[in-house]
């Protein structure tokens, strides 16, 4: 991955830190939602035409978009694009991102909790954590931990808390010269240990584990449990109420237990399940599991049954769908006209051709239709007596994380001319299709094309 070089050991020329913070907080954010194979391309494009966080200020807003295109989330190339024009123009900051967490995410916009904590560890070398959703994986894992990793606040704080005090103590190791009240001495440590956690994550301890292959299956409590499971020759002891755990949820009978639906957090006891195991005071040595010896292919199934467990599946809730019109206007010149999306929501800022939320009565083709000339018709006010209806020329279906969407295509002529209005634009074929628009929004824009409207 062309992000990941050498730590910068102090002392260290300020543009050259400053450059590596620019390098390392535009690579977190592509990652945000999109794959690595992906990012590399866009990542290598993006900081060769804006190799500085002074570059980027300096761009245009559609030339900003228009490299992003293809990413999704649209969202975040304004906010980065947001973001370095206010650390650029900042007295303190001048060009260089902050190396406190905390700073980072109250003065940077877009900057999170995961994200201030990479760029506080790879660069500054502060022991900060990098928790993104393979880390909760994990660290739900070693720790047997069965709780909501997306919604629980309790299990997400407190799976942050043990991120926190491991790259603190990574951070320390063989510094004996501090107390554990000072913070611990800047080194490359806490940004490798951080990446390396995330790349055992996405790598070997996924959804589906490899636990064969994984290097720290002696601290993982998931797997101690697992080989206990596969050891155990009777039914475990119902536990003491003190034994239970109150932040995990209860297990289901079998092993391969569907997700459950998401539910308000009660306080108290919520389930026993591994106390059995690890909690009971009769406990004897001779019965703990032997993690040392190599698990039986029996014994290995058993363990990945049980790691797949963790963290707790939650149901998803059932993705909304909706209906849109899309307009394509063309003019007698050849151009076509453009309306900019609002600068808040979903595809924020981007232009695109007209569009309309369709009532769930409008299924049919006739009611489509009829729909579509009266949006068209409010669109151009005195000049709608001059255009004309040319056919429905498809659809087009595109999923949102959130958003079940069915894209109606419509192509309309307009014999006169037209001025655009405040938010639209009229645009030739060519830049249309240079235009930074949503994924979808150009499958539609493909659609036109592909009916020979555009020659």
């Amino acid at each position: 991955m062309p992000w990941r070089k050498p730590f910068l050991p102090a002392p260290v020329a300020r543009a050259d830190l400053e450059r590596r913070a620019y390098e390392v907080w535009i690579s977190e954010i592509m990652l945000q939602q999109t794959r690595v194979a992906v990012v590399i391309d866009y990542w290598n494009r993006w900081t060769a035409k804006w190799p500085t966080i002074q570059d980027l200020a300096a761009a245009e807003p559609h030339h900003v978009l228009a490299a992003w295109r293809g990413l999704g989330y649209y969202s975040r190339a304004t906010r980065i694009h947001d973001a370095a024009r206010l650390v650029v123009a900042d007295d303190k900051m001048q060009g260089m991102l902050p190396r406190d967490v905390a700073e980072l995410e109250s003065r940077v916009p877009g900057v999170g909790r995961y994200t201030a904590g990479a760029i506080s560890a790879i660069v500054f070398g502060l022991a900060a954590p990098m928790v993104d959703g393979n880390v909760l994986r994990v660290l739900s894992r070693q720790l047997g931990v069965y709780g909501n990793v997306k919604t629980d606040r309790t299990t997400i704080d407190m799976l942050w808390a043990a991120a926190d005090a491991l790259v603190k103590a990574v951070a320390r190791d063989g510094d004996t010269g501090s107390s554990r009240d000072e913070q611990p001495p800047v080194s490359d440590r806490p940004g490798r240990w951080g990446q390396a956690l995330m790349e055992l994550g996405s790598t070997i301890c996924t959804p589906k584990p490899d636990c064969a292959q994984c290097p720290v299956t002696a601290s993982c409590r998931a797997y101690a449990e697992g080989l206990a499971l596969a050891d155990r020759s009777k039914p475990a002891r119902v536990p003491d109420m003190e034994d239970a755990c109150t932040l995990c949820e209860s297990f289901a009978d079998s092993e391969a237990e569907p997700a459950v639906a998401e539910k308000p957090v009660k306080k108290g006891v919520k389930q026993g399940t591994l106390s059995a195991f690890f909690n009971a005071p009769s406990t004897k040595a001779k019965s703990a599991p032997n993690l040392a010896s190599k698990p039986t292919q029996r014994q290995m199934e058993t363990i990945v049954e049980h790691a797949r467990k963790f963290p707790l599946k939650v149901v998803k809730k059932a993705v909304r769908e909706e209906d849109t019109l899309v307009c394509a206007i063309r003019r007698a010149d050849g151009c076509f006209l453009l309306h900019k999306r609002p600068e808040k929501g979903l595809l924020a800022g981007l232009w695109e051709l007209p569009s309309k939320i369709l009532p769930d009565g409008a299924q049919t083709s006739s009611a489509r239709v009829k729909m579509a000339k009266a949006h068209v018709a409010g669109l151009l006010g005195k000049q709608a007596r001059l255009v004309q209806h040319a056919g429905e020329l498809g659809t087009v279906p595109w999923l949102f994380s959130h958003l079940k969407l069915t894209m109606h295509v419509h192509l309309f002529d307009l014999a006169g001319p037209d001025p655009a209005s405040r938010g639209e634009r009229w645009a030739t074929s060519d830049e249309v299709e240079a235009e930074a628009m949503g994924t979808g929004m150009r499958k539609c824009w493909a659609l036109v094309q592909g009916h020979g409207v555009c020659a």
